[in-house]
Protein backbone atom coordinates (compact mmCIF):
# COMPACT_ATOMS: atom_id res chain seq x y z
CA UNK A 1 0.00 0.00 0.00
CA UNK A 2 0.95 3.66 -0.57
CA UNK A 3 -0.03 7.09 -0.20
CA UNK A 4 1.20 9.26 -3.12
CA UNK A 5 3.18 11.24 -1.36
CA UNK A 6 6.79 10.97 -3.37
CA UNK A 7 9.93 10.25 -1.91
CA UNK A 8 12.62 10.76 -4.03
CA UNK A 9 12.74 11.22 -7.86
CA UNK A 10 14.58 8.74 -9.60
CA UNK A 11 16.77 8.16 -13.18
CA UNK A 12 16.06 5.37 -15.43
CA UNK A 13 19.52 3.89 -16.07
CA UNK A 14 18.49 1.01 -18.06
CA UNK A 15 15.84 -1.05 -19.15
CA UNK A 16 16.96 -4.82 -20.46
CA UNK A 17 14.66 -7.58 -21.47
CA UNK A 18 15.17 -11.38 -20.22
CA UNK A 19 13.00 -14.32 -20.00
CA UNK A 20 9.29 -12.63 -20.59
CA UNK A 21 10.06 -9.54 -18.24
CA UNK A 22 11.51 -6.75 -18.26
CA UNK A 23 13.95 -5.57 -15.91
CA UNK A 24 14.33 -1.70 -14.77
CA UNK A 25 17.16 -0.05 -12.99
CA UNK A 26 16.65 2.85 -11.56
CA UNK A 27 19.19 5.25 -10.04
CA UNK A 28 17.88 6.53 -6.31
CA UNK A 29 20.45 6.65 -3.48
CA UNK A 30 17.50 7.54 -0.75
CA UNK A 31 15.19 4.66 -2.15
CA UNK A 32 17.67 2.29 -2.50
CA UNK A 33 19.17 2.25 0.35
CA UNK A 34 15.18 1.82 2.02
CA UNK A 35 14.67 -0.91 0.52
CA UNK A 36 15.83 -4.64 0.11
CA UNK A 37 14.98 -7.53 -2.75
CA UNK A 38 11.30 -8.57 -2.17
CA UNK A 39 10.21 -5.11 -1.39
CA UNK A 40 7.39 -2.98 -3.31
CA UNK A 41 8.07 0.21 -4.80
CA UNK A 42 5.80 2.59 -6.39
CA UNK A 43 7.57 3.75 -9.65
CA UNK A 44 5.99 6.02 -11.19
CA UNK A 45 2.12 4.76 -9.81
CA UNK A 46 2.88 1.05 -10.70
CA UNK A 47 3.70 -0.96 -7.62
CA UNK A 48 6.94 -3.17 -8.46
CA UNK A 49 9.14 -5.57 -6.64
CA UNK A 50 12.71 -5.12 -6.11
CA UNK A 51 15.19 -8.00 -6.86
CA UNK A 52 18.82 -6.56 -6.68
CA UNK A 53 19.95 -3.26 -4.81
CA UNK A 54 23.04 -2.01 -5.81
CA UNK A 55 25.51 1.35 -4.54
CA UNK A 56 22.32 3.94 -4.92
CA UNK A 57 20.58 1.25 -8.13
CA UNK A 58 18.21 -0.70 -7.64
CA UNK A 59 16.20 -3.36 -9.68
CA UNK A 60 12.38 -4.40 -10.44
CA UNK A 61 11.21 -6.22 -13.02
CA UNK A 62 7.78 -5.90 -14.80
CA UNK A 63 5.90 -8.49 -16.87
CA UNK A 64 4.19 -8.10 -20.21
CA UNK A 65 0.29 -7.29 -18.47
CA UNK A 66 2.05 -4.72 -16.78
CA UNK A 67 3.88 -3.19 -19.28
CA UNK A 68 0.83 -3.02 -21.69
CA UNK A 69 -1.21 -1.46 -18.93
CA UNK A 70 0.98 1.57 -18.33
CA UNK A 71 3.46 4.29 -19.31
CA UNK A 72 5.93 1.59 -18.48
CA UNK A 73 6.56 0.29 -22.37
CA UNK A 74 7.29 3.95 -23.23
CA UNK A 75 9.90 4.30 -21.09
CA UNK A 76 13.67 5.56 -21.85
CA UNK A 77 16.98 6.02 -20.64
CA UNK A 78 17.09 8.79 -17.91
CA UNK A 79 13.85 9.51 -17.71
CA UNK A 80 12.85 10.85 -14.45
CA UNK A 81 10.27 8.80 -12.05
CA UNK A 82 8.19 9.50 -8.98
CA UNK A 83 9.35 6.70 -6.03
CA UNK A 84 7.63 5.81 -3.30
CA UNK A 85 8.13 2.68 -1.07
CA UNK A 86 5.68 0.77 0.33
CA UNK A 87 4.08 1.89 3.96
CA UNK A 88 5.30 0.13 6.70
CA UNK A 89 2.36 -0.89 9.65
CA UNK A 90 2.57 2.19 11.98
CA UNK A 91 3.59 4.75 9.02
CA UNK A 92 1.04 7.95 9.28
CA UNK A 93 -1.56 8.23 5.91
CA UNK A 94 -1.15 11.20 4.42
CA UNK A 95 -1.92 11.74 0.58
CA UNK A 96 -4.50 9.01 0.71
CA UNK A 97 -4.84 5.00 0.71
CA UNK A 98 -3.36 3.47 -2.87
CA UNK A 99 -2.60 0.19 -4.23
CA UNK A 100 -0.53 0.65 -6.59
CA UNK A 101 -2.73 -1.12 -9.09
CA UNK A 102 -3.08 0.90 -12.52
CA UNK A 103 -6.66 1.55 -13.27
CA UNK A 104 -5.81 2.81 -17.01
CA UNK A 105 -4.03 5.52 -18.60
CA UNK A 106 -5.23 8.98 -18.97
CA UNK A 107 -3.81 11.53 -21.09
CA UNK A 108 -2.16 15.40 -20.94
CA UNK A 109 -5.01 17.47 -22.52
CA UNK A 110 -4.33 20.63 -21.24
CA UNK A 111 -1.59 22.51 -19.10
CA UNK A 112 -2.13 25.50 -17.66
CA UNK A 113 0.36 28.16 -16.00
CA UNK A 114 -1.26 29.61 -12.87
CA UNK A 115 1.65 31.77 -11.43
CA UNK A 116 3.91 29.29 -9.86
CA UNK A 117 1.70 26.94 -10.03
CA UNK A 118 0.11 24.49 -12.98
CA UNK A 119 -3.62 23.59 -14.09
CA UNK A 120 -3.68 19.89 -15.84
CA UNK A 121 -6.50 18.74 -17.65
CA UNK A 122 -6.64 14.53 -18.18
CA UNK A 123 -8.68 12.84 -20.47
CA UNK A 124 -9.72 9.41 -19.08
CA UNK A 125 -11.75 6.95 -20.12
CA UNK A 126 -15.29 6.05 -19.41
CA UNK A 127 -14.37 3.23 -17.01
CA UNK A 128 -12.03 5.32 -15.03
CA UNK A 129 -14.14 8.92 -14.63
CA UNK A 130 -17.36 6.40 -12.70
CA UNK A 131 -14.78 6.80 -10.08
CA UNK A 132 -14.27 10.56 -10.12
CA UNK A 133 -15.74 12.32 -7.08
CA UNK A 134 -15.34 16.03 -6.95
CA UNK A 135 -12.80 17.30 -4.71
CA UNK A 136 -12.03 13.41 -3.83
CA UNK A 137 -8.77 11.97 -4.81
CA UNK A 138 -6.85 10.43 -7.38
CA UNK A 139 -3.14 9.16 -8.29
CA UNK A 140 -1.98 10.42 -11.45
CA UNK A 141 1.92 8.97 -11.94
CA UNK A 142 1.26 7.57 -8.42
CA UNK A 143 1.27 11.29 -6.95
CA UNK A 144 -1.69 12.22 -4.84
CA UNK A 145 -4.15 14.50 -6.34
CA UNK A 146 -7.46 16.15 -5.68
CA UNK A 147 -10.08 15.98 -8.22
CA UNK A 148 -11.83 19.78 -9.31
CA UNK A 149 -15.54 20.21 -8.81
CA UNK A 150 -16.09 19.40 -12.20
CA UNK A 151 -17.94 18.82 -14.78
CA UNK A 152 -15.82 16.23 -15.43
CA UNK A 153 -17.06 15.85 -18.93
CA UNK A 154 -14.39 12.95 -20.99
CA UNK A 155 -11.96 13.80 -18.14
CA UNK A 156 -11.20 15.72 -15.34
CA UNK A 157 -8.81 18.67 -13.91
CA UNK A 158 -6.24 18.70 -11.14
CA UNK A 159 -4.64 22.00 -9.57
CA UNK A 160 -0.92 21.92 -9.05
CA UNK A 161 1.12 23.99 -6.05
CA UNK A 162 4.54 24.87 -6.55
CA UNK A 163 5.71 22.79 -3.83
CA UNK A 164 3.84 19.33 -5.98
CA UNK A 165 5.97 20.61 -8.98
CA UNK A 166 9.17 21.18 -7.41
CA UNK A 167 8.83 17.67 -5.58
CA UNK A 168 7.48 16.02 -8.74
CA UNK A 169 8.56 15.74 -12.01
CA UNK A 170 5.16 17.11 -13.78
CA UNK A 171 7.34 19.62 -14.99
CA UNK A 172 8.17 17.80 -17.68
CA UNK A 173 5.28 16.52 -18.84
CA UNK A 174 3.74 17.50 -22.33
CA UNK A 175 0.38 17.91 -24.10
CA UNK A 176 -0.40 14.36 -25.11
CA UNK A 177 1.69 12.36 -22.86
CA UNK A 178 0.50 9.19 -21.32
CA UNK A 179 -0.37 9.17 -17.18
CA UNK A 180 -0.67 6.32 -15.23
CA UNK A 181 -3.66 6.34 -13.41
CA UNK A 182 -5.37 4.85 -9.99
CA UNK A 183 -8.91 5.74 -9.09
CA UNK A 184 -9.10 6.04 -5.16
CA UNK A 185 -9.86 2.49 -3.92
CA UNK A 186 -12.30 3.65 -1.25
CA UNK A 187 -14.58 4.99 -4.20
CA UNK A 188 -14.14 2.22 -6.31
CA UNK A 189 -15.14 -0.18 -3.66
CA UNK A 190 -18.65 1.83 -2.76
CA UNK A 191 -19.46 2.60 -6.00
CA UNK A 192 -19.12 -1.09 -6.90
CA UNK A 193 -20.37 -2.43 -3.16
CA UNK A 194 -17.26 -4.67 -3.11
CA UNK A 195 -15.52 -4.42 -0.07
CA UNK A 196 -14.06 -7.67 0.33
CA UNK A 197 -10.45 -6.37 -0.18
CA UNK A 198 -10.51 -3.99 2.09
CA UNK A 199 -9.27 -4.47 5.68
CA UNK A 200 -12.47 -4.50 8.07
CA UNK A 201 -12.24 -2.98 11.35
CA UNK A 202 -13.17 -4.56 14.63
CA UNK A 203 -15.44 -4.06 17.53
CA UNK A 204 -13.04 -2.15 20.12
CA UNK A 205 -15.71 -1.46 22.58
CA UNK A 206 -14.84 -2.64 26.26
CA UNK A 207 -16.48 -6.09 26.85
CA UNK A 208 -16.53 -6.54 23.19
CA UNK A 209 -15.68 -10.15 21.64
CA UNK A 210 -13.74 -10.67 18.54
CA UNK A 211 -15.24 -10.98 15.60
CA UNK A 212 -12.56 -12.90 13.22
CA UNK A 213 -12.95 -9.84 10.84
CA UNK A 214 -9.69 -7.93 11.67
CA UNK A 215 -6.52 -7.92 9.99
CA UNK A 216 -3.25 -10.09 10.99
CA UNK A 217 0.02 -9.19 10.13
CA UNK A 218 0.23 -12.11 7.65
CA UNK A 219 -2.57 -10.71 5.66
CA UNK A 220 -1.39 -7.47 5.92
CA UNK A 221 1.82 -7.92 4.33
CA UNK A 222 0.41 -9.77 1.83
CA UNK A 223 -2.06 -6.50 0.39
CA UNK A 224 1.35 -4.68 0.39
CA UNK A 225 2.32 -3.06 3.63
CA UNK A 226 5.80 -3.56 5.25
CA UNK A 227 6.91 -4.46 8.48
CA UNK A 228 7.40 -1.54 11.00
CA UNK A 229 10.62 -0.12 10.52
CA UNK A 230 12.53 -1.21 13.82
CA UNK A 231 12.59 2.23 16.57
CA UNK A 232 15.99 3.83 16.93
Amino acid sequence: MFTGLIREIGVLRGLTAARGVVRVDIAAPVTAAQVAPGDSVAVDGICLTVTRCRRGVFTVEAVAETRRLTTLANWRRGRRLHLEPALRVGDPLDGHLMQGHVDGLGEVALMRRTGGGLVLTIKAQAAQRQFLTPKGSVAVDGVSLTVDEGPFGDGFTVNLIPHTLGATHFGDLRVGDPVNLEMDVLVKAARSGNFADLPAVGDNAPGAQPTGTGRTMEQLLAKGFSRPRPRK
